[in-house]
């Protein structure tokens, strides 16, 4: 099964949530009016898309009804799939890496949303393109985390650099970045604590080992990759705030898409938060987290075929 069928397989609770309720809310108009679109907007919401998002897609949709852009309940979904991939591919989403040297990714989020579990099948992704990764146990909280990190190294291949748990995460950090040079790494993944006594501990640790990675690899961290667990809907959107007021977060890793009637929750990270989703996953496998592609993800949410570009 290629990655865009386990897509739209791991969509179908998001679907039956947002899809198909706006397929049955038009079924019962013969003409767009206020009535409709006050539903249509109830039917985004209880799709967790969001408030400001459910807002903003309604204002298009007014306009384009204005502009004869809508003209029967039927044009509604053409129309919304097109906003939403317009919300979507909004600003520069892509993927930045470094132009000699290691391209190091830190990555942050609460604990229970997959971030462990993400980084090991970020380090699978790259070690089947071939790349060299080095995995950093920067998360020194828990010691779970560093086995499991362990354990990810040795499924993918992938070199870990741990300490002991309690260790000063930065020294980690700097061991590993030491560690990436010397031996001519391409990818470093650096794990960190998912959960620390306040926001000001959470932001004096991010901070430090921000400034460790910046003094050893000059433009570093090239990424810094925001998990989150699509199935907390706008829970996802409230951790997503604090994350970014203590990080420059560049882009989001979406997990557990398949087991969520949430998933509207994508487009509205993407539109209040203006951050891009740059990793989605729709399964336990290793190979079911792939880059975000806003088109693929439409297709998927709306059951539209395959487009010519997509990835298997």
């Amino acid at each position: 099964m290629g990655f865009f069928d386990r897509l739209k397989k791991g969509l179908s609770k998001t679907r039956e949530n947002l899809t198909h309720n706006i397929e049955r809310l038009i079924i019962g108009y013969a003409d767009i009016d206020d009535d409709l679109i006050d539903e249509l907007e109830e039917t985004l919401l209880m799709a967790d898309v969001g408030v400001h998002t459910s807002e903003t897609l309604i204002a298009a949709v007014r306009k384009g009804i204005k502009q004869k852009e809508i003209r029967s309940p039927e044009d509604l979904i053409p129309f919304l799939e097109k906003e939403i991939v317009r919300i979507l591919e909004e600003g520069d989403d892509t993927f930045r890496m470094a132009t000699h040297g290691p391209t190091v990714l830190l990555v942050v989020g609460t604990n229970g949303v997959g971030k462990t579990t993400t980084i090991g099948k970020l380090s699978a992704y790259y070690r089947s393109l071939g790349k060299s990764v080095l995995l950093a146990a920067a998360d020194t909280f828990r010691a779970a985390a560093i086995d499991q990190l362990e354990i990810w190294g040795n499924r993918t291949d992938a070199q870990v650099v741990k300490h002991a748990e309690g260790s000063d995460p930065a020294a980690v950090v700097f061991d590993a970045m030491q560690a990436a040079k010397a031996r001519n790494m391409d990818i470093v993944i650096v794990d960190t604590a998912g959960r620390l006594q306040t926001k000001s501990n959470l932001m004096q640790e991010l901070e430090k080992i921000y400034r460790v990675i910046g003094r050893e690899i000059a433009g570093a961290p090239h990424e810094t990759l925001l998990v989150l667990d699509a199935g907390t809907g706008q829970n996802a959107i409230s951790q997503a705030e604090l994350f970014t007021k203590a990080a420059p977060v560049s882009g989001v890793v979406l997990t557990k898409l398949d087991g969520t009637a949430k998933g509207g929750v994508t487009i509205g990270i993407k539109s209040q938060l203006s951050i891009p989703i740059k990793w989605i996953g729709v399964g336990e496998g290793v190979e079911d987290l792939r880059p975000f592609r806003a088109e693929d993800f439409v297709n998927a949410l709306f059951l539209k075929k395959e487009d010519a570009g997509s990835s298997s």
